[in-house]
């Protein structure tokens, strides 16, 4: 598993020395008999108030590691954690029983259940494809990936995949949108799930230039998983992306058959990648760069953006118990305990994503 900021050092305007940060940050810690708030109620959840000591592994979590989320969802905050985000900028250099002394006088924990009442849900995990791509087609790079068609916005729901595949019309209409092509459709179904990816395109004087494809706008077609397709037909026990691809190589006769049966299809927009960049993830619907390891999408009608989460998971791939931000979402995370957690980029975390299926318990950490 990728580990978030050890290539993005956490900035501060101004230093300050351990005493002045925690004077005016800290007084006395909350008792955790004291009594605790009413239930709120979501459009999509209803958290109940609960005591620290319920949150699993609080105190052994490195919070350092979750701060540079913390200051990125600084970046735009909602009107709810902006009057945190000084001290959150200025814990940046402070140590972790301050931090976490901190977060037990300003915010009080809620765990999320659904509106039935179930406090557990599913934990699944995305990343950033990284592939190799080229700018005109050829007979190795084929498949192109295109930036929204003009008027896309007024004409949802706009052409399913089958149908910008196969029609001479549809096509037409894109044509000249094309942003790269890539070498394997299976390769650009998995960028488009995914959202976003990086792209390495090869020059003409053989060198290659990484850029970021970003999410720019869909089809407006309904998302249909692949996996769960080739579960219905009996194809596959297991419908992580290994076994997807597995079947491929055991069935390239199909190809199009499997990618049909999701009518959904993303479009991109292209941004240069500085290496500021690089040592970051995609912006999510927040608006700010994820953090590996940190950031996870949610469903907004459960958990707003940027609001700090207690996530506890355990199963055969990952045992998680840590702080991480809400800070972006997608079609397919949909209900009150649910959480898309982003694990990085490049193969390490693709193996990750592609196996990560296990349950999942959510605490939002709310402003008292």
């Amino acid at each position: 598993m990728l580990v978030a900021c050890s290539s993005a050092p956490i900035r501060h305007q101004t230093p300050a020395t351990p005493t002045e940060l925690a004077a005016p940050l800290l007084s006395t810690p909350t008792d955790d008999a004291d009594p605790l708030p009413a239930a709120i109620e979501r459009a999509k959840s209803r958290w109940t108030a609960v005591s620290w000591a319920e949150l699993p592994g609080f105190e052994d979590d490195p919070l350092f590691e979750a701060w540079n989320a913390w200051i990125k969802s600084c970046e735009r905050p909602g009107p709810v954690f902006a009057p945190l985000c000084s001290d959150v900028r200025r814990l940046s250099i402070g140590d972790e029983p301050q931090r976490r002394a901190w977060m037990r006088e300003r915010l009080q924990p809620y765990r999320v259940d659904t509106l039935t009442g179930a406090s557990e849900g599913l934990l699944t995990a995305y990343f950033e494809p990284v592939l190799d791509a080229a700018r005109r087609s050829s007979a190795e790079f084929s498949v192109p990936l295109y930036q929204p068609p003009l008027g896309l916005a007024q004409n949802l729901p706009w052409y399913t995949r089958q149908q910008i595949d196969s029609s001479a019309q549809v096509q037409a209409t894109l044509k000249g949108r094309e942003i790269v092509f890539l070498a394997d459709p299976v390769d650009a179904l998995m960028l488009q799930i995914q959202g976003s990816g990086r792209v390495r395109i090869s020059q003409s004087d053989g060198s290659q230039t990484l850029v970021r494809l970003a999410y720019a706008g869909s089809n407006g077609q309904p998302y249909k998983s692949v996996g769960r397709w080739l579960l219905d037909q009996g194809a596959v026990r297991d419908a992580s992306w290994p076994a997807i691809k597995a079947w491929l190589a055991q069935n390239p006769g199909r190809v199009n058959e499997l990618l049909w049966s999701n009518p959904r299809t993303v479009f991109f927009r292209e941004e240069a990648m500085s290496a500021l960049d690089a040592a970051w993830g995609p912006k999510g619907a927040q608006g700010v760069p994820l953090t590996p390891g940190r950031s996870i999408a949610v469903d907004p009608g459960s958990i707003p953006y940027g609001t700090p989460v207690w996530l506890a998971s355990r199963g055969p791939n990952l045992n998680l118990q840590k702080l991480v931000l809400a800070q972006d979402t997608g079609s397919a995370i949909v209900g009150g305990v649910r959480a898309d957690y982003f694990v990085g980029w490049g193969n390490a975390a693709a193996e990750v994503a592609g196996r990560l299926k296990q349950p999942l318990r959510l605490w939002v950490l709310w402003p008292k």
